[in-house]
């Protein structure tokens, strides 16, 4: 699915209409004719198709985020995937107020980079990493990550955000990343580490055992990287959900 198969930003289409609009044929903004739905949505569509073409072509991805309805910005990921940057952060605890960050890790275009308490974890260094991002992909990161950076560091991160816990629960996948990757098929090196065992071995780096952060990190990493792997998979489920079967996009 893609912003350009999608009608439903539109005031006056709902998902009825919008799939009224698919199964006409009508699959994508180019083929839209006027017919389908009455003339004052008919305008209303020719306007919006005609702003948000221009949008799409200077990659403007929140004019999208504030256009879609909140449950439907996943559509958002298959046009802004490439450049997209998935993240995820440890801590010492859950309260951003008495706890630290101890790790955040970004991967984007293929790379994954980690930076680490007391060595490259600065508020520079997190202002570099989401300057550029079109959007920004995490797991239970608008409630979580972006509010505990934002409290632990002078940062604001207000990125188009995909957070994969929201269209999961759409699928019926819910629970925790780790149990969600299980249910779907992602496979981990360490299944046996949770987020209890990062702030352990958190500890046990500051009382001088280098190997834990080792782990720490790879733990981290994991996270980070199977976020793509997840948000493929669901992005993907999720157009199977909505979509005509006999629709062609």
């Amino acid at each position: 699915m893609r912003i350009e198969n999608s009608f439903i930003p539109i005031r006056g289409v709902g998902e009825t209409t919008e799939r009224r609009l698919w199964e006409a044929g009508i699959t994508h903004w180019n083929a839209f004719d006027g017919s389908v739905v009455g003339p004052t949505t008919a305008d209303r569509i020719h306007e919006f198709v005609d702003v948000a073409t221009d949008h799409l072509g200077r990659g403007n991805a929140r004019f999208f985020d504030d256009a879609f309805p909140s449950g439907e910005r996943w559509r958002l990921y298959e046009n802004f995937r490439d450049d997209a940057l998935f993240f995820d952060i440890e801590t010492t605890g859950l309260d951003a107020a008495r706890n630290d960050v101890t790790t955040v890790s970004v991967h984007r275009d293929g790379d994954t980079d980690t930076l680490v308490r007391g060595d490259n974890l600065t508020v520079d260094a997190l202002r570099e990493r989401f300057a550029d991002a079109p959007l920004i992909v995490s797991f239970n990161g608008a409630r979580f990550d972006v509010p505990f950076l934002e409290e632990s560091f002078p940062v604001s991160i207000d990125a188009p955000h995909l957070d994969l816990m929201y269209p999961c629960r759409r699928l019926d996948l819910t629970g925790g990343l780790k149990r969600i990757e299980r249910d779907v098929g992602i496979d981990r090196d360490r299944p046996d580490l949770s987020g209890r065992d990062a702030v352990r071995l958190w500890r046990e780096y500051e009382r001088g055992d280098d190997a834990a952060l080792e782990t720490l990190v790879s733990y981290n990493r994991e996270d980070t990287r199977n976020l793509e792997r997840l948000a493929d998979l669901v992005t993907s489920r999720l157009h199977d959900t909505c979509c005509p079967a006999d629709a062609t996009f």
